[in-house]
């Protein structure tokens, strides 16, 4: 268990001396002079995934309470980046709303592949390159099945499709919501309403299946009225409506059967609810919020023609309130997908985390951090006196754990065995005694003693093997006695001094045992720090050679070789310090330990001189 130990404290210290920190401090590009970390959590505190999301799109929202920086980012959000966690890997994203005045910014970011349960994943936001173009991606942001994405943003003209499809909304009533889900939104009124043109890419098979979604915020006087229709009135459609104000779904089947579900709970008032219809297989389903709220089984009909929000119609008893965030998509979603959807970009949702903004210097940027630039100026003969110092730092540790655990040890038992010597009262002196199981080796490893054996046989306990010597050494001088025929069993003065002198023989042994290996404890506090000075002159010597060589004499020329030959003198630091403050811990240990065997001693021999003599 000894080795064991030692190999594994051994392979410690070679990975802390020579491995050098991973550069998670890395920097994406130089350009840039800022970032944000961003974490992905789907864990139940988060958007509580249960399968992975492939692509998951995300909404990143940037206000006063995540980010101060805005003055910091270029105009338009031009200089936005968003970086993959292993600090390499572009994102595609876009730009919704960036707005520096009113501290507020909305991006769209796709993550390729977003993992359940998990809240490891992260991502960066680079900023703060003013020379930088704009890359945002609207097209790229959503994957291809995704055919319509509307934010309802309409400054200048119509709300216009963020996919690369071009559903653009070609006739509006609709008034502008400008405090909406994200950015703006659509306002509706009874009869107002937008409409899309019917589509190549608008035709929904039954085969794929397909989800429509919407974020909808009712008025608190709407009860019933048209939110979503996807498809020509007169022929196949599904409309997404409210009725008595619960969300409902209302189609026709293949068979031109009309299907209806229906939520059981109605739909809060002034509040934003995600609705969603997903059509797979043989079923349709209705979510609220990302929770499936009621499904119908049905044959999927062929959807194509165009889209319509509101009452597109213009006639009364429309929907009145707001609406953001159309998506269709031409497969189905998920509930994880959905669930996703609305963590990441509902009100309160908690799938993104903002860590802190971190700014371009020598620990962050592509360089490496003045440490390890340190180190990697260090010379051979350096790594030579730091890998001597490793070792030494190793065995060092060794011995301060193993030693400390056998201490705890034998204190513990040690008390234990006081205690139950002391009450013995006028019982035999020699009860405790256990010839059998009693006494361990005195050269087994102190490791082993550490992690073996039952406390109640106080296997580690050094009073008890002093104990054990005197009550060898008493029952042969009893013997003596009966063989001389005594009168009684009494012990001459001589052979008292005689059990005396054998148990302090055999503390002596016991404090040689104890204090074995803290010689190299001793060595690592005085050696340590001369072996690390004696790597420092080397590498001090070694740079004036090379700058006398060159004739370069500059601070740019020696402070390198100087820091570089001073990391030698550290980790010669390193190793003396916990050294010195371990050796005084456990020397101490040591002296309250051999106290109590030298008062043990005294007790012992009062005891027998008491009742034999």
């Amino acid at each position: 268990m000894k080795a064991k130990l030692i190999a594994s404290l051994l392979a410690a210290s070679a990975f802390l001396f020579w491995v050098v920190p991973a550069e998670a401090g890395t920097w994406w590009n130089p350009d840039w002079a800022y970032r944000k970390q961003i974490t992905v959590d789907t864990t139940p505190t988060g958007a509580n995934l249960t399968s992975d999301v492939q692509p998951g799109v995300v909404l990143v929202r940037l206000h006063t309470g995540n980010f101060s920086y805005f003055l910091d980012v270029g105009a338009n959000g031009k200089d936005l980046r968003f970086i993959a966690g292993d600090d390499k890997t572009p994102l595609k994203f876009h730009v919704e709303r960036f707005d520096p005045i009113n501290e507020m910014g909305l991006i769209w970011v796709q993550l390729p592949d977003v993992k359940a349960n998990d809240k490891t994943q992260t991502f960066y936001m680079y900023y703060g390159n003013q020379s930088a173009k704009a890359a945002g991606d609207p097209a790229g942001t959503f994957p291809d099945t995704t055919v319509l994405v509307d934010h309802f943003d309409n400054d200048g003209g119509m709300p216009k499709d963020a996919t690369a499809y071009g559903n653009n909304v070609t006739a509006s009533t609709a008034e502008v919501l400008s405090a909406s889900l994200s950015g703006q939104g659509a306002a509706l009124k009874f009869n107002q309403g937008m409409t899309i043109p019917a589509s190549p890419s608008l035709q929904f098979s039954g085969q794929n299946g397909w989800t429509f979604s919407i974020w909808a915020q009712a008025d608190k006087t709407m009860k019933s009225g048209p939110i979503l229709r996807v498809g020509d009135a007169g022929a196949a459609n599904v409309k997404l409506a409210l009725s008595d104000a619960k969300p409902s779904v209302a189609f026709k089947d293949a068979s031109g059967r009309n299907r209806e579900v229906t939520s059981a709970n109605a739909l809060q008032p002034e509040t934003r609810h995600h609705l969603a219809v997903v059509g797979q297989g043989s079923e349709v389903t209705l979510y609220v919020d990302g929770e499936a709220a009621g499904s119908v089984s049905a044959t999927l009909p062929e959807l194509q023609g165009p889209v319509v929000i509101g009452h597109g119609d213009g006639s009364r008893g429309g929907f009145v309130g707001g609406v953001d965030e159309l998506r269709l998509s031409n497969v189905a979603f998920s509930a994880d997908a959905l669930r996703f959807i609305v963590k990441g970009e509902g009100p309160g949702g908690k799938l993104l985390v903002y860590g802190e903004d971190g700014k371009k210097d020598a620990e962050e940027s592509g360089e490496s951090s003045y440490f390890m630039v340190t180190l990697h100026n260090v010379t051979l003969d350096g790594w030579v006196v730091i890998f001597v110092l490793a070792i030494m730092a190793a065995i060092s540790w060794v011995v301060m754990i193993s030693k400390g655990l056998v201490i705890q040890r034998t204190s513990k038992e040690n008390q234990l065995f006081q205690r139950k010597f002391l009450a013995l009262q006028g019982e035999s002196i020699d009860k405790l005694d256990n010839d059998d199981e009693g006494l361990d080796d005195p050269e087994d490893s102190d490791v082993m003693l550490a992690f073996g054996g039952d406390a109640n046989d106080f296997k580690s306990s050094n009073i008890y093997r002093l104990y054990h010597v005197g009550i060898t050494e008493l029952h042969k001088r009893m013997a003596h006695s009966v063989g001389a025929e005594a009168a009684d069993l009494t012990l001459s003065p001589q052979a008292v001094d005689a059990i005396r002198v054998t148990m302090d023989g055999a503390m002596i042994r016991e404090s040689q045992r104890i204090n074995s290996q803290m010689v190299l404890l001793t060595i690592a506090i005085s050696g340590g720090p001369f072996l690390g000075l004696l790597g420092t002159v080397v590498g001090v010597m070694i740079t004036f050679a090379a700058i006398a060589a060159s004739g370069d004499v500059n601070v740019n020329s020696i402070a390198p070789g100087i820091a570089a030959a001073l990391v030698a003198t550290v980790a010669g630091l390193a190793v003396a310090i916990p050294a010195l403050f371990g050796y005084n811990y456990l020397s101490t240990r040591i002296k309250e330990i051999s106290a109590d065997m030298r008062v043990f001693i005294d007790e012992f021999v009062a005891k027998i001189a008491e009742m034999h003599s």
